[in-house]
């Protein structure tokens, strides 16, 4: 017998999915065109903070302009972030389940080799391989070249928010359930991370999975990864979490949050030139963007607006801080603003409610699986003599 529905209090599990994946992918196109850069150098080239929408940083000139060229970042444009979530939903739309590292290896790795894609930043249909960065061409050298256990096939690779990046996808399958998502998304990422990568997959699918319960908040989001986070993840989200709570706008916030994050971040200040212990595996450290995307998302109070255009005017990688950002803010339930989705989704040339549309299914499913198996589970350690639910 199927679990009876409950009253919705506040959004439904559709809304939230719904926000989570349209705000994830809108933050990352508002994000693109200004990655790399810092918040000063923001401000000279827009004459101001970007409030939405904006063009390439070069103009008309990104088709040559280096580091950027030959990707055509802005104007609407998603990146790869929003390129490999989707594919992500892909892989369980075909499996319909609970994923692990093996679904990568058999679902997703054949996705980004063999199925062309239509690429906004390219304007082209190509396969997705040829858009995805290094660290995530790991994902095909390692699988499918290297034939590495998938489990482990992450070792090795670059420690940065590459697999942290799409795991939206996960918290919404194990939506309420912060635990789940974060045992599940450490199952996947360790096909293409290892270390505080992998561990900012876990923690972050946690965040979305947080955000979809019920009455849940930015601090409550918060208080569900610190109770999951380990190591220098754990530590860098409470520093910088300390430090956001002590401000009520992004623009006061921007440089605090950067001081807050920097003793962990591998990086170091010039983000086009790392150190070379940067993205090295360490029990201290913390990939820069989840912290700073938590810490947003408690500046803005939940708010979707303000928690993405704060991680934008942020800067660095911007792309994946707005899209972790605006997935938790959507998840929990804050609207995603009509005019940047519509113009995202015209501009990238991209259905962003579908990939919604499918994911609410395969979580009502896996859902009922799960109940299904936890009674079977029931059933068999009663008839084992174990303790009934009343003892």
């Amino acid at each position: 017998m199927s679990p009876k529905p409950q009253e919705s209090d506040g959004a439904t599990l559709a809304e939230r999915i719904t926000g989570a994946l349209v705000g994830a992918a809108v933050g990352d196109a508002l994000g693109g065109p200004v990655e790399g850069y810092s918040p000063e150098q923001i401000v000279e080239r827009h004459g101001g903070r970007v409030h939405g929408i904006v063009g390439p940083w070069n103009g008309d000139d990104w088709r040559t302009a280096r580091p950027i060229a030959p990707y055509h970042k802005g104007d609407g444009h998603v990146t790869d972030d929003t390129l490999m979530t989707h594919a992500l939903i892909r892989v369980y739309a075909t499996v319909r389940d609970h994923l692990d590292a093996y679904a990568i290896a058999d679902h997703l790795v054949p996705d980004l080799m063999t199925t062309p894609r239509w690429i906004p930043e390219l304007e082209a249909e190509a396969l997705p391989l040829q858009r995805i960065f290094l660290a995530e061409k790991w994902l095909v050298t390692r699988v499918h070249y290297g034939h590495a256990d998938p489990r482990e096939a992450g070792v090795g690779n670059i420690v940065n928010c590459g697999a942290a990046m799409y795991m939206a996808p996960v918290g919404l399958v194990n939506a309420a359930d912060p635990a789940g998502a974060y045992a599940e998304a450490l199952d996947i990422a360790g096909a293409h991370q290892s270390s505080y990568g992998r561990e900012a997959a876990g923690v972050f699918a946690a965040a979305v999975a947080a955000a979809c319960a019920p009455g849940a908040t930015a601090q409550s989001v918060v208080t569900a990864c610190l109770a999951l986070a380990k190591d220098g993840t754990r530590t860098a989200i409470e520093k910088v979490c300390e430090t956001a709570a002590r401000h009520s706008d992004f623009e006061s916030a921007l440089v605090p949050l950067r001081e807050a994050v920097a003793p962990y971040d591998t990086v170091g200040p010039d983000y086009r030139r790392p150190s070379l212990a940067a993205r090295r595996p360490s029990r201290v450290h913390a990939i820069e963007e989840l912290p700073v995307a938590l810490g947003m998302l408690l500046v803005a109070d939940g708010d979707y607006r303000q928690a993405v255009l704060g991680s934008v005017n942020y800067g660095r990688d911007c792309d994946s801080i707005a899209t972790m950002a605006g997935a938790i803010a959507g998840a929990l339930g804050s609207p995603v603003p009509d005019d940047w989705s519509k113009q995202v989704a015209e501009a990238s040339r991209l259905d962003l409610w579908q990939p919604a549309a499918t994911l609410t299914e395969v979580a009502h499913e896996v859902f009922h699986r799960d109940a299904e198996r936890r009674r079977t589970h029931e059933r068999a350690f009663l008839a084992l003599g174990g303790p009934r639910c009343s003892d």
